[in-house]
């Protein structure tokens, strides 16, 4: 299976073989970043959560979430590039950071944000 920069090294030919990178400024990718998750979202338009569950198991919406899926990610990897940010090494630096923001005692079972956890905590210090 092939590993996160292997894809890219394959997306970056990709695009280069077409000569695309003339519209792949940061803004551009940023933008269909974003209209992508879009797409990835629209898939959930209107429907219950357990809708959805039952949904993973259609072949036809299990592909339709693959490929949006998969376009999210294609996406970010340019952005990423295009920036010369280390996808893995920023992915364990931010879950350190959320590990410090939402420690396991003050946010086991919560969906507070981190501001109103410790907004939490120190009313429960206060008292």
């Amino acid at each position: 299976m092939p590993d996160l920069d292997a894809i890219r090294r394959q997306l970056l030919a990709f695009r280069d073989e077409r000569d695309w990178k003339q519209f792949h400024t940061l803004k551009n990718l940023i933008v269909s970043l974003n209209l992508e998750s879009a797409e990835l979202l629209e898939l959930t338009q209107w429907k219950t959560d357990a809708q959805l569950d039952a949904a993973k198991g259609d072949p036809a919406f299990r592909e339709a979430l693959r490929d949006e899926c998969a376009d999210v990610l294609l996406y970010l990897l340019l952005v990423a590039d295009d920036a010369g940010i280390d996808l893995l090494e920023a992915a364990q630096a931010k879950i350190a950071k959320n590990a410090a923001r939402y420690p396991v005692e003050q946010a086991f079972g919560s969906a507070k944000k981190y501001t109103e956890l410790k907004d939490t905590a120190r009313k429960k210090a206060r008292e």
